[in-house]
């Protein structure tokens, strides 16, 4: 997911074991999961503790480039100037969105108890709901793995919010590049994600990147993709209702409002019949007041009923974007606001864990994968 300064683990069968030690001897990075999932431990207290240095990634994967060269990659976005999100770190956690049980931050704060950053990980990031990824292309599975998911939210009353990741030519064959072999196979797989949504509140965040990354594709390329995510959102709203499905919109440091909704118009993102509206800053870093402004205008653009809204992935975005449009694990970010459903601000229906805090873009840690220092960094 190059432009949305993140990749994600392409999800398969991987248990979560501890795969890198640091400096020091201790776990400090674990291998996904099935999913990339947020954990419901207890909070635990925060106790300061010094940060070790830790920078090793000593897995066979190929690590990715250098930052100055993911520069280059297609379709970046223009760096926007740094603001920072004065809301204090994230202590509240949210009682309407839910918490999965397991993740590679949970296994990784399981297996490191006597780690003097774990009780700060543990009840800043790992007690905090965040979004469960399907990124690998399992047509099987995948009705049996969503159910898993949505049907655990709805036994507790709490909103689960999942990200479907598949499509075709995903990152413009990028750092998170995959997804299914084609648009056919991508929208049967589609329908059998929509069968495992259940009949209770879901929130949908339909394949980030998917829009404001389409200039890699043809103009034709282009309209096929955008027809396949208005099939999708039609099919998450026919076979459940209560889902609320938001389209990509890219950052504020991105595209131009007007652009980015053209596409997502075509995209069915202006249609109740496919859509409740937009998401933005997935795995980014820009400032949720500048996503709000953004948010607001593109909806404008949009057009549609009043009823469209956005959604905002305020993981890591604390202390704004980096003034030089770094987006590969920048130093020096910090957590956004707590995941809620109560904004208090017109149109923006939520401030949501997209990225799950931790999880390195490919700079800090092989991509994809939790690496505690740079979690801690993120905490603390």
């Amino acid at each position: 997911m190059v432009v949305a300064a993140s990749v994600v683990v392409a999800v398969g069968t991987a248990t979560g074991m501890l795969s890198a030690l640091d400096d020091r001897g201790r776990a400090d990075e674990a291998r996904p999961p099935e999913v990339t999932r947020s954990p419901s431990p207890d909070s635990l207290p925060f106790v300061p503790s010094p940060s070790p240095s830790v920078t090793k990634s000593p897995s066979p994967t190929p690590t990715s480039p250098p930052p100055k060269e993911k520069k280059a990659a297609p379709a970046r976005p223009t760096p926007a100037p740094t603001r920072t999100d004065r809301s204090r770190q994230p202590t509240v956690v949210s009682a309407r969105l839910y918490r999965h049980p397991d993740s590679q931050v949970l296994e990784w704060v399981r297996g490191n108890t006597g780690d003097p950053r774990q009780a700060v990980i543990a009840s800043r990031i790992a007690a905090q709901p965040a979004a469960v990824w399907f990124a690998d292309f399992t047509p099987d599975t995948i009705t049996a793995r969503v159910r898993a998911v949505t049907s655990a939210g709805s036994a507790l009353g709490r909103v689960p919010v999942v990200v479907p990741y598949a499509i075709p030519d995903r990152d413009c064959g990028g750092h998170s590049q995959g997804g299914a072999p084609g648009l056919d196979a991508y929208d049967a797989w589609i329908d059998r994600f929509a069968a495992g949504l259940g009949s209770s509140d879901v929130i949908v965040i339909l394949e980030p990147d998917s829009v404001a990354q389409s200039e890699c594709l043809t103009a034709a390329e282009r309209a096929d993709r955008f027809a396949s995510l208005a099939r999708a959102g039609r099919a998450f709203k026919t076979a459940n209702p209560q889902a609320r499905v938001y389209y990509d919109a890219g950052h504020s440091g991105w595209h131009a409002p007007g652009k980015q909704a053209e596409w997502l118009r075509q995209a069915g993102a202006a249609s109740t019949a496919s859509s409740d509206g937009v998401f933005s800053n997935v795995s980014n870093f820009h400032a949720t007041t500048d996503e709000i402004a953004y948010d607001r205008q593109v909806l404008d653009a949009l057009g549609g009923p009043a009823s469209l809204g956005a959604v905002i992935d305020t993981s890591r975005n604390g202390a704004g974007a980096p003034a030089d449009g770094e987006w590969c694990d920048p130093a020096g970010r910090k957590l956004g606001r707590a995941p809620t459903l109560s904004t208090g601000e017109a149109r923006i229906d939520g401030y949501l864990w997209v990225k799950l805090p931790g999880e390195s873009d490919g700079c800090k840690g092989r991509p994809g994968t939790f690496t505690a220092s740079y979690a801690y960094d993120l905490a603390r």
